[in-house]
């Protein structure tokens, strides 16, 4: 069978058992900023690729973000000397090259390239999903926000896992296209159609930009 005929039934398949319809885009949106620390979006690390386009673009996003005074969430993944050292983090028997995500390293650290500000929330967290052991659903409860906008890395990780876990709290999800990224294209777009079909809207990042703009503008 040829890549587009596979491609073709597959969207039937979807379509046929009700997957993929749009989410409500709400009036009070966050954006999440999975992981977008030095250790993922640089080559030079274990568990880095070079994400300079989707640091590019998250940051793009969260600009237009900010005159409607909607609230940034980053997150990022760190471990105690002892969390890397041991095997009390069972994830970090699989994913080996983690260990290296260490509390105050400069892997951990939120790429400098992005717009970040004193205001911007920061969860630090040890699994995949930005939800899981964290108070991210507090959060964005306390800041009655009904939308979240995920970036970040890795797509078929810990964004895919936040998005799950978003929907499943009761938040709209989108995830703009340009503002996510993986080691490598197959997994990425893979998890995008997951999430289309699953979760959330995969969207543009023109789209998305758009969404913010027509908020109403912050009174600070």
């Amino acid at each position: 069978m040829s890549t587009a005929r596979y491609g073709q039934q597959t969207e039937r398949t979807y379509q046929r058992a009700g997957f993929g319809a749009p989410v409500r885009r709400g009036s009070r949106p966050a954006i999440v900023v999975v992981d977008l620390t030095r250790g993922f979006t640089e080559e030079g690390f274990p568990s880095g690729a070079d994400l300079t386009e989707v640091v590019g673009a998250t940051g793009e996003l969260i600009e237009a973000a900010r005159p409607a005074g909607v609230p940034v969430v980053f997150t990022a993944i760190a471990y105690t000397p002892a969390e890397a050292a041991g095997d009390a983090v069972v994830w970090l028997q699989k994913a080996q090259g983690m260990r290296a995500l260490l509390e105050g390293g400069e892997e951990v650290e939120v790429d400098p390239r992005l717009p970040r500000e004193p205001d911007d929330h920061l969860i630090v967290k040890k699994g995949a999903s930005a939800f899981f052991g964290t108070s991210l659903a507090a959060l964005l409860t306390g800041l009655g926000r009904d939308t979240v906008l995920v970036c970040g890395a890795t797509t078929s990780g810990c964004v895919r896992a936040t998005a799950v876990d978003a929907v499943q709290s009761g938040f709209s999800v989108l995830v703009p296209r340009e503002c996510v990224g993986d080691r490598a294209s197959g997994p990425h777009e893979a998890n995008l159609f997951d999430i289309q079909a699953k979760y959330g809207d995969v969207i543009g990042l023109k789209d998305a930009v758009a969404y913010l703009d027509a908020l109403p503008r912050s009174a600070t």
